[in-house]
């Protein structure tokens, strides 16, 4: 993912984005900090062509997305959302609304991300229908349930939105390790508040008021003693007590 001066706005509001140049290689792990406003949403939006750039290119594999179909760039991303959608309709469904998959691919997806046993003791399996929002399941069964959906779409590129916030420490934990073996051959982008879901990442970049402040390791920058990735990690350590 290649960013060339890139600024974005929504409709006749001030720039968000404010020339940003970047590159983020393949399957690399990348995680997006700031604080609230800083351009960490914005800078999806962009990327899935939510609201077009003002200025500027962005790049995947050398193709400017703006010259592709949304269709066709969309089909090689995937978000996994801070609220994890789950609609009132089959496992199955949920899993495969296209119907492109085998039930031998969802049960495999399935026991992938440690949830084949809890829909095998659901009375129907995978035709068993989900009630309204997902609500007979838990908060981290909804989450690795669109891993799942996720991982049978096979992406080129993951974004993950905060995608444990709604989860206890321990089914964090379980649902980062999951992330990280199930997406090796993936590049993601992790859009991060708890700042520990992001700190074994391979790089870090850090925004504030729609600019790069910092973009490097996260040893590099938690070694930088004014750094804004240092500053916003004591603050995060000292809220939650967390400490690698």
């Amino acid at each position: 993912i290649v960013a060339q001066d890139i600024s974005l706005k929504y409709r006749d509001g001030p720039l968000v984005l404010k020339g940003l140049s970047f590159e983020i290689q393949a399957k690399e792990k990348v995680g997006i900090a700031g604080r609230t406003g800083s351009g960490k949403s914005s800078l999806m939006s962009a990327l899935f062509r939510m609201v077009e750039l003002h200025s500027g290119k962005l790049l995947i594999d050398g193709v400017d997305v703006s010259t592709l179909g949304l269709t066709q760039l969309r089909s090689k991303l995937c978000i996994i959302p801070q609220d994890p959608v789950v609609f009132s309709n089959t496992i199955r469904f949920n899993l495969d609304p296209f119907n492109e998959h085998s039930d031998a691919e969802l049960w495999d997806v399935l026991e992938h991300v440690t949830l084949k046993s809890v829909i095998e003791a659901l009375p129907n399996g995978l035709t068993e229908i989900a009630a309204e929002s997902g609500e007979n399941f838990s908060a981290g069964q909804r989450q690795l349930m669109c891993i799942a959906r996720a991982l049978l779409r096979r992406p080129r590129i993951i974004v993950l939105d905060e995608a444990t916030s709604s989860v206890d420490n321990t089914t964090d934990a379980h649902i980062q390790d999951m992330i990280l073996s199930s997406f090796a051959d993936c590049t993601v982008l992790t859009i991060a508040h708890r700042l520990h879901t992001i700190v074994n990442n391979d790089r870090i970049m850090v925004l504030d008021n729609g600019t790069i402040s910092e973009f490097d390791s996260p040893t590099n920058l938690l070694n930088k003693t004014s750094g804004a990735f240092k500053t916003l990690w004591d603050q995060h350590v000292s809220k939650t007590g967390y400490s690698s």
